[in-house]
């Protein structure tokens, strides 16, 4: 494996592995999908791809999590896959995130990241607690590129397929 192979992540399929189809690929990229995720997979039609992974920032039960954690950027993984050459071709997005009354507003970011990024933020918040003034841990969180590329990145090379990191060519 090269250099650029080990920056962007990219792996052959692997061999042995049967390749199943890009619909049944599709549907199991989609099953990662859970209430207890603070990442989603969902149809990337409006973005112009197959599908987009990316943290719940807009979803109301997760954006309260990430406002307190002071959360900033929206990290993306957009795919496509290429049935051609057997393989998912993927590239990381950033979105800035403002937040209004506790509710996320996303724009893109003026200093933008399109290529592969692998970014890791944590924090702890102590505080007293409003219900009985006792201090102690309020929230603790941890975000990490990759929670969301990995699991990812495992089941299109389980199923058959490639995974191909893209920086500068086209997607």
């Amino acid at each position: 494996m090269g250099l650029f192979d080990f920056l962007t992540g990219n792996r052959s399929a692997p061999s042995g592995v049967a390749r199943v189809s890009v619909e049944e690929l599709r549907a199991r990229l989609l099953a990662h999908n859970r209430d207890t995720s603070p990442w989603q997979v969902r149809d990337g039609a409006p973005e112009g791809v197959d599908l987009v992974a990316e943290w719940r920032i807009v979803d109301a039960a997760w954006y309260e999590i990430f406002a307190r954690a002071g959360l900033e950027k929206v990290f993306q993984v957009l795919m496509k896959f290429d049935a051609a050459r057997g393989e998912v071709r993927a590239v990381d997005r950033e979105w800035t995130v403002q937040w209004t009354a506790g509710v996320p507003s996303l724009s893109l970011a003026t200093s933008g990241f399109r290529g592969q990024k692998t970014e890791v933020s944590f924090g702890t918040a102590y505080a007293f607690r409003e219900e009985d003034l006792s201090y102690g841990k309020v929230y603790e969180y941890r975000f990490n590129t990759a929670e969301i590329k990995e699991p990812i990145r495992e089941t299109v090379l389980a199923n058959g397929w490639g995974w191909k990191g893209v920086a500068f060519s086209k997607l």
